[in-house]
């Protein structure tokens, strides 16, 4: 799991990288990333009722994506807010080192 220190804790961080941050889309997801003025990153990951139907998939899908983060997070030094919208229900049935590639290159594109 993900540590705290690196996770949202209110609404008004998310709300503030929506607002003032820059869009990366590809097929399966987007990242929403804005600059901070902390130490370290923070991460959150946002799946919609209307893409996984059950909690138990949605939270599937949260924790592998926490997972693929914290295994590349000592690459990624920089001081950034990062939201990862999920909005294929493919991203469930993907192989877990594809998810890794696929979020590692997202987090590469914000360098």
């Amino acid at each position: 799991m993900l540590a705290k220190r690196y996770r949202f804790h209110s609404r008004g961080g998310v709300n503030f990288t929506y607002k003032h941050g820059k869009t990366i889309r590809t097929p399966k997801m987007s990242l929403v990333f804005a600059s901070n003025t902390r130490n370290h990153q923070r991460f959150a990951v946002v799946i919609s009722k209307k893409v996984i139907k059950s909690a138990v998939g949605r939270n599937r899908v949260r924790r592998r994506v926490y997972e693929a983060i914290r295994l590349n997070l000592p690459e990624f030094k920089d001081n950034k807010d990062c939201i990862f919208v999920i909005y294929s229900k493919t991203i469930k049935d993907i192989d877990f080192e594809e998810l890794k590639e696929l979020i590692k290159n997202l987090l590469r594109q914000t360098s």
